[in-house]
């Protein structure tokens, strides 16, 4: 690799040492001395070790936070100081915005202009929910009346949950990170983030730029660790009073059964199978780049990744022609190559769990129509892959692969297609693309889907709530909707 892009440069003597968690203010090793080891996917080489929290160090991280809630060492700020302290955290990741990115690239292997994207978007993000905490408040009912005819005054009031555990997966590290800690210090709780343990450097260095905004010791803690220890611990605590959680449907589940034990709130963003439909009438010069990058982007790692494509039959080749040439041109390599679309799978486990739904596809009868090649490297590539002739019933057809790899169905009858659509356990995301306004209406409403994107593709945006229908999930993030998931009302009546 060029010496001028090596990642490594400026961070070398930093990831060199031994990665603490932050606990109360404090970086600390685990209480029983554990490391892991962290990778950088386009080689596959250790990159640093970092201390892996255990249940002990969940238990210390919530006991800080729950001292924080009692102390009100955050909340008993004003709303405009703690306004004032996003602001600074928003700047601060603004500021060290390379860093941040080169972080992402080397821990997580996206391409270097994706991981910018996700630091500026981020920023966005906590300046959104900056503006958003001078706006939480209740609602008066007016001169409300007990049955025995004495006046009453009665109000709502708007509280913060409390202690919350975010847990955040490793496909967008910076972006989860914030989407999950932005709203739920706007709503004054105190937070502990068990970042995903193929991808904690980005979190520790938020957790970093946090302290230096001027969140207060406590209120937000670091623990990264392995989601069946650090995580299950989490989940599982008593004192914690929410979780909200981004993963895997199956993962997602387990969380709701331990959560259970003292009825915690819960925040689920899980997995998807979204369709992406090309009518007959769309622009094929927008709809197949909008199509092709629905399910390439971030190599496909996605959870609203558009993985299943249905087109009639006046379009289906050229659209299928088309992704396939699209899907040539896109070079794979490392994140920090300017000229790199599409980096490596996170781990060798995920790469080699693609592969074998590709193989599996083989096996049940879809026809390969294209697949791409891969860089000679021991980094964790897997390229474009586009399936056509597949069974409706296939695996490949219903299963989340969570990888470049496209099923392409042939379809006329609308109808069909919707019902085609809907047929699946999960509903995150749905692409629709149309000149007929009508027609998009009329899909976007019949679509079982919390997203829909007509004539585009995966746009997010902090005033619009993100989550899904059926098992993709419970609860919204993002917008309005994200502050109150970490907000409870009180009903307070005053006799008078």
């Amino acid at each position: 690799m060029n010496a001028k892009l090596d990642p490594l440069s400026g961070l070398k003597s930093e990831l060199s040492r031994d990665q603490r968690f932050l606990i109360d203010g404090e970086w600390r090793l685990a209480a029983n001395g554990l490391l892991f080891d962290t990778h950088d996917p386009a080689t596959g080489t250790v990159i640093a070790r970092v201390a892996e929290a255990g249940a002990e160090d969940v238990a210390a991280a919530v006991a800080a936070a729950r001292r924080s809630v009692r102390a009100r060492t955050w909340t008993g700020l004003s709303a405009d100081a703690r306004a004032q302290v996003l602001w600074r955290f928003a700047e601060l990741l603004e500021a060290h915005g390379a860093e941040l990115a080169n972080l992402e690239v080397l821990n997580n292997g996206m391409p270097i202009t994706f991981a910018h994207w996700m630091v500026s978007a981020s920023a966005t993000w906590l300046r959104y929910y900056a503006g958003s905490i001078a706006r939480i408040h209740g609602k008066t009912a007016g001169d409300a009346m007990n049955e025995s005819d004495r006046a009453m005054h009665a109000y709502t009031a708007r509280e913060p949950v409390g202690v919350v555990g975010l847990i955040i997966p490793w496909n967008g590290p910076i972006g989860t990170f914030v989407m999950k800690v932005a709203p739920a210090l706007a709503a004054g709780c105190a937070c502990i983030v068990k970042p995903a343990e193929n991808t904690p450097l980005t979190a520790l260095r938020l957790g970093a730029l946090a302290l230096e905004a001027g969140v207060p010791p406590g209120v937000l803690n670091v623990l990264p660790g392995l989601g069946p220890v650090a995580g299950a611990a989490l989940v599982a605590h008593p004192d914690v009073d929410k979780v909200s959680f981004t993963g895997s449907t199956e993962v997602g589940k387990q969380i709701v059964r331990s959560a259970a034990a003292n009825l915690k709130r819960v925040t689920l963003e899980l997995g998807g199978k979204s369709p992406c439909i090309v009518c007959d009438d769309a622009d094929l010069d927008v709809a197949i780049p909008a199509a092709a990058m629905a399910i390439l982007a971030n190599s496909g790692q996605v959870c609203f990744a558009g993985s299943r494509l249905y087109a009639g039959s006046k379009v289906f080749d050229r659209v299928v022609a088309g992704i396939v040439e699209f899907a040539s041109k896109l070079a794979l390599g490392s994140g920090f190559e300017p000229t790199t679309a599409l980096g490596p799978l996170i781990s060798r486990k995920q790469r080699d769990r693609v592969l074998a739904y590709v193989e599996c596809g083989r096996k049940e009868g879809a026809t390969v129509a294209y697949q791409g090649t891969v860089p000679a490297s021991d980094g964790y590539f897997v390229a474009p892959t586009v399936f056509v002739n597949s069974d409706v019933n296939a695996r490949i057809a219903r299963e989340e692969i969570f990888g470049p790899v496209l099923v392409a169905t042939r379809m006329d009858d609308l109808d069909e297609i919707v019902q085609a659509a809907n047929d699946t356990r999960y509903g995150l995301g749905a692409g629709v693309f149309t000149r007929d306004l009508s027609k998009a209406h009329r899909l976007a409403q019949a679509l079982q889907s919390g997203n829909v994107w007509v004539n585009c593709y995966g746009l997010v945006h902090p005033t619009m709530p993100f989550g899904g229908y059926k098992e993709s999930g419970w609860g919204r993030e993002m917008s309005s909707e994200g502050l109150e998931a970490f907000l409870e009302t009180k009903s307070v009546f005053m006799q008078l």
